[in-house]
């Protein structure tokens, strides 16, 4: 559905219900004009799960507003569902734009299982074709970065993906940048995705999701 305030953009929720979107029930719902991602003490989670968008990404770019009450979250993109028929481990691979309500991880670019940390708040990160990864520059402090976030009420996230180029803001704000000498046997395309975190009950919402593709 395009987005009429936004040229380009079309919206991949439709604010009352998850069309589109592929996940446990008993997890993800629509809570006041929200997805809402909510674990419980008496169902802890095995691993980390997700809610998935129906269709791959690759050059894009995209908006959401996110508001986080307890735990650790992220936004999954380009990533790779794992082998059909393997029940281990996460559902999905790959990038991931990073929050949580300590501070530590808002703002942080992982790659998780794989990479790990590939940019932490704050820096410009540089990768070759052999994955050797060089911090280039800084896009400003950590400390003040942080102070940009609104924890516990609503932040607006955005993930710009071009070829190698990802960057990641929150409320406008660059968090951190990465320039990636691709690898041509690495897939740039995959799939998107909202996470709830394994570990003690929380509560994170998304809305107001906008996609546009290049």
């Amino acid at each position: 559905e395009p987005v009429p305030e936004l040229p380009g953009f079309v919206r991949l929720f439709d604010g009352k219900t998850l069309a589109g979107w592929q996940g446990d029930p008993e997890i993800w719902s629509v809570e006041d004009g929200a997805i809402t991602g909510r674990t419980r003490p008496d169902k802890p989670l095995k691993g980390n799960q997700f809610l998935v968008w129906k269709d791959q990404v690759e050059d894009f770019e995209l908006r959401l507003k996110f508001r986080l009450q307890s735990g650790n979250s992220g936004v999954y993109f380009r990533a790779q569902k794992r082998p059909p028929g393997k029940t281990e481990g996460d559902l999905l691979i790959g990038p991931q734009a990073d929050f949580d309500d300590s501070g530590r991880w808002i703002g942080v670019l992982i790659e998780y299982p794989v990479r790990g940390v590939v940019a932490n708040r704050g820096e410009k990160v540089r990768i070759d074709q052999t994955g050797k990864k060089e911090v280039i520059g800084s896009v400003g402090d950590p400390a003040k970065l942080l102070q940009v976030v609104r924890q516990g009420q609503w932040n607006e996230y955005t993930i710009l993906a071009r070829g190698g180029h990802l960057v990641l803001k929150i409320n406008d704000v660059v968090m951190c940048e990465v320039v990636e000498d691709l690898d041509p046997k690495r897939p740039q395309h995959g799939w998107l995705g909202l996470q709830v975190h394994v570990g003690p009950p929380m509560c994170v919402q998304f809305k107001d999701i906008y996609l546009r593709r290049f």
